[in-house]
């Protein structure tokens, strides 16, 4: 395994940025920034061995520090949407950004981990990259000092395992995430809509118009949102459903099958070739069909435009903080906080 590191350039406060690519002997690679510990690129080879890469992102930190979709980003301390930008832990209320138009609370809102260097640490024997960040106490609205690390590792087998790790000094709420979109046909490609789509879940969480759960768990059967059985993301996106207007399409939580690292979700492009299989020990995936991809071009200068990227996001439930009957993200002090995501690529005849 080799790790290369290069120049990223400069964020806007004069901080120097570093890339990290690590490759397998395979000639598969992986990019990762020390700014945001964003996952940057996913080189791997489609059916007729031709490297791509097929995860959207920027070729300047400048792109990074704006970046409206969340490209690459490590989310924390707490990923998806509070309602109201508030929850109670312990009978004290804490107050965080309300950083969307209807007051709630995404992705820890603007001074989210993304924005703020990491420190890196390289192990080239076993293909990894560590970023490692301490948040202290009262940061974000968030009580207790939360000292976590992230670990990007690829392996000869193609597989991209992300590790989080962590404790806090006081109880506190934790719900970390990567939001990298994927286009198995290669960034700047086009749409992902025929993009085959399997979700191991025979559950969703249904949402109201601003994407807050009810707080209940709706079998999928008979919805847009059966992906049981492999399907084109496309096929049921313009069914009519409240739900699908709500977030504008495919923009929600499954309640995963299953518990313990295992696969939950599979994705194959029949025009590549490429696979992509999802491994978590998570209890929820936020499905995100790219709706409303904006900002500044991407790589190469492409103008990446809506449904042209997909997520995976493995999670607590939305807004579980304040919802006791989703399994709760309440992190004790001293306790270890460890979870661990992989995305794997192969291929398909």
């Amino acid at each position: 395994m080799k790790i290369e590191s290069s120049d990223f350039g400069t964020t806007a406060d004069g901080q120097r940025v570093t890339a990290y690519r690590v490759t397998n002997r395979g000639g598969a690679s992986i990019r990762v920034i020390d700014y945001g510990a964003v996952l940057v690129d996913v080189v791997v080879p489609d059916r007729s061995g031709r490297l791509t890469d097929v995860a959207l992102g920027y070729d300047k930190v400048r792109d990074y520090e704006q970046n409206p979709p969340h490209f690459g980003a490590t989310i924390g301390r707490y990923g998806n949407r509070i309602e109201g930008g508030s929850f109670t832990l312990d009978g004290v209320e804490y107050q965080l950004a309300k950083n969307e138009k209807n007051r709630n609370n995404l992705h820890s809102g603007p001074d989210g981990y993304e924005f703020r260097m990491w420190k890196a640490k390289t192990d080239e024997k076993n293909g990894c990259v560590t970023f490692s960040l301490v948040s202290p106490d009262g940061d974000q609205g968030f009580p207790g000092e939360f000292r976590v690390s992230v670990t990007y590792m690829l392996t000869e087998q193609n597989k991209v395992k992300i590790h989080y790790e962590g404790s806090a000094d006081r109880s506190t709420v934790v719900n970390m995430t990567n939001h990298s979109y994927f286009n198995l046909d290669g960034e700047g490609s086009g749409t992902i809509m025929d993009t085959m789509l399997m979700i191991d879940a025979d559950g969703y969480t249904p949402v109201d118009e601003y994407s807050i759960p009810y707080g209940t768990v709706e079998r999928v059967d008979g919805t847009p949102f059966d992906f049981r059985r492999a399907k084109p993301i496309g096929r049921d996106a313009g069914t009519v459903s409240e739900q699908l207007e709500h977030t504008g399409g495919y923009d929600h939580n499954f309640a995963l099958n299953g518990s313990g690292l295992r696969t939950v979700a599979e994705a194959w492009s029949e025009k590549s070739g490429i696979r992509m299989s999802v491994m978590t020990d998570q209890p929820g995936l936020q499905f995100y069909a790219g709706n409303f991809i904006s900002g500044p071009a991407g790589k190469h200068g492409h103008v990446y435009g809506r449904r042209e990227g997909f997520a995976l996001e493995t999670q607590h439930f939305p807004n579980a903080v304040n919802v006791l009957a989703f399994e709760s993200p309440r992190l004790e002090a001293g306790e270890r906080y460890s979870t661990t995501t992989c995305y794997t690529f192969s291929t398909v005849e």
